[in-house]
């Protein structure tokens, strides 16, 4: 079993970094204060957000105390200093103070949009298995899924079944697995993750086509083309995993809701395995077709 990570952060703000100057104010973050998410023990009532008199102590109630402010983290997150305030004046005045007994404290946020972790970042960690102290921050991920709340149970997993898995499923669609290979296969400690995520790296579309407008997913005819050229061509029947195996795979490790999305595979072809070697560039048009749902279009910029 792996260790848990000892803390964590959670943005306030968005962030992208781009080649520009990049400047960021801590406005009123500064304001000690200890932001929680709960529900009341034995109530009906969904989930809000209070601020902790102390560690252990009574919480404020924030939607009590102004019905104005977000019942959830990252809608007062969003808030930015007006959020903040309002809480830091929530807790200076002592009131709607809830007794801990009366609550269930949550995850202080819930199903955020990612979850992302540092691997090897503890020089000690990395001398107890012999490992390199790595040279740049080394990054994975959890899903959101896996987040549960700070006395909540941890599940052991189960097995499951691939019988009626395709029933699960709600359609298919077209996706371009862009991919940055400098970082899938030489950076990140060689983790897929951060070759795989860059934002836009996953154009998806035109349609969902429902499971029953496709007389079989494993056999459709899979092609992409770059300024017009075909570079890949196969089928789905190649695949080694079919839909419903991958379905009970994945379902064994997270529990997947409505509106989840499988990337099945990629055909051969790809420019990183051509000899010589073929990468997209600003300007390239790439479509991507399968069989009965579609394609899509997408440029590099």
């Amino acid at each position: 079993m792996r260790l848990p990570l000892p803390s964590f952060c959670i943005c306030r703000s968005f962030l992208s970094l781009k080649p520009t100057v990049y400047s960021q104010q801590r406005g009123l973050c500064g304001a000690p204060m200890r932001l929680v998410q709960f529900v009341r023990q034995g109530e009906g009532g969904g989930v809000r957000v209070g601020v902790e008199q102390g560690p252990g102590l009574g919480v404020v109630d924030l939607k009590e105390f102004d019905p104005s402010m977000p019942s959830t983290m990252r809608d007062l997150l969003e808030m930015g200093d007006e959020g903040l305030e309002c809480a830091q004046r929530a807790l200076s005045s002592g009131q709607c103070v809830l007794e801990r007994s009366d609550i269930r404290l949550l995850s202080p946020v819930l199903a955020p949009e990612k979850v992302v972790c540092v691997g090897m970042n503890y020089r000690d960690h990395c001398l107890e298995q012999n490992a390199p102290i790595p040279k740049e921050p080394i990054i994975f991920s959890k899903f959101p899924s896996a987040i549960t709340g700070p006395y909540d149970d941890i599940i052991f997993p189960q097995e499951s079944r691939e019988e009626d898995a395709l029933s699960h499923v709600a359609g298919f669609t077209v996706a371009n697995d862009v991919s940055a290979r400098d970082w899938q296969m030489k950076r990140n400690g060689r983790q897929w993750l951060l070759g795989k995520t860059f934002d836009s790296f996953c154009p998806l579309g035109p349609a969902l086509v429902t499971t029953d407008a496709v007389k079989d997913p494993h056999n459709l005819a899979v092609h992409c083309r770059v300024n017009g050229e075909t570079v890949q061509s196969s089928n789905t029947d190649q695949m080694i995993f079919k839909t419903e195996a991958l379905v009970t795979w994945v379902s064994k490790f997270v529990t997947l809701t409505p509106g989840d999305v499988f990337l099945t595979g990629t055909p051969p072809g790809v420019g990183v395995f051509r000899k010589p070697p073929v990468f997209l560039k600003r300007g390239d048009i790439v479509e991507c077709q399968i069989d009965q749902l579609g394609s899509i279009i997408n440029k590099v910029v």
